[in-house]
């Protein structure tokens, strides 16, 4: 047991660093991320810019910096919308059954009968460029995977003994729901969040990088490479420093989902 709680502790505190780093990058950035100066553009790292600067003179370390702050937070925001989301969608259906069920199911299904990216991406194109559009379009595609899990989880407990009882001692369908169903069902679909964090990463990056997430001049890791991708060859720098951010955040929040998918697995209880 003292073995699963230090590897969660080991892997958990790379996130809070990260985390932290993100909440406080405009006061550790030691240069203006926004700031222009064509006189030092596409410098190669030194001992000013440890990370060389963009086309427009931009510090690209600062610019990883307070990227962290938009890449990880809009994630994290667009996680925790269709976690919530989904799972309600998926109590709903499951507790309520029948023509409930029926409906709400179609119309996830509808949604997962496109492929999650390419629908995606042609919803961001509708909405228009911007981060908040690209979480909401991702956010549209998404819910139904945690309403699919919720709504799973919910039949293997609504007829336990506890909820007989709650309705029995005249507890209303939604006091049931959230009192008696939400907490029982909430480890798995907490274990399914910490894994897809990093997915979710991956498509909301993807999606900037397609220009259709962070607009200029904002800075977000996906947007950064493709503003660099022409001059990968010439300023390689340019590209591979938010690149390796994407990589390592992700390894890192993937690295942490596994931890915690082993310490709620009720399976992984006695090891």
């Amino acid at each position: 047991m003292m073995r699963r709680y230090r590897s969660l502790f080991f892997y958990g505190l790379p996130v809070c660093i990260l985390l932290a780093i993100a909440a406080f990058a405009p006061h550790l950035a030691p240069h203006d991320p926004y700031m222009q100066d064509l006189s030092a553009a596409l410098k190669a790292p030194d001992s000013i810019h440890w990370l060389g600067t963009d086309r427009y003179g931009r510090d690209v370390f600062s610019r990883v910096l307070v990227g962290a702050q938009t890449t990880i937070f809009s994630s994290l925001l667009l996680l925790g919308v269709i976690a919530l989301f989904g799972s309600l969608v998926g109590i709903v259906s499951g507790y309520c059954s029948g023509r409930v069920d029926a409906c709400l199911m179609r119309l996830a299904d509808v949604f997962l009968a496109f492929p999650e990216m390419v629908f995606a991406v042609a919803v961001a194109a509708v909405l228009g460029g911007g981060i908040l559009n690209a979480v909401g379009a991702l956010a549209l595609v998404a819910w139904p995977k945690y309403a699919r899990l919720a709504r799973g989880l919910v039949f293997t407990v609504r007829h336990m003994p506890y909820i007989t009882v709650a309705k029995m001692n005249g507890t209303t369908s939604l006091g049931v729901m959230k009192n008696h169903i939400l907490p029982n069902i909430a480890g798995p679909v907490m274990v399914t969040a910490a894994l897809d964090v990093g997915t979710i990463m991956m498509e909301l990056a993807g999606l900037s990088f397609l220009g259709l997430g962070a607009m200029p001049p904002m800075a977000e890791w996906g947007a950064m490479m493709n503003n660099g991708r022409s001059m990968i060859q010439t300023a390689p720098w340019v590209v591979l420093a938010p690149g390796g951010a994407i990589f390592l955040t992700v390894a890192v929040f993937n690295l942490f989902g596994d931890r915690v998918r082993d310490y709620l697995d009720p399976k992984q209880l006695k090891g």
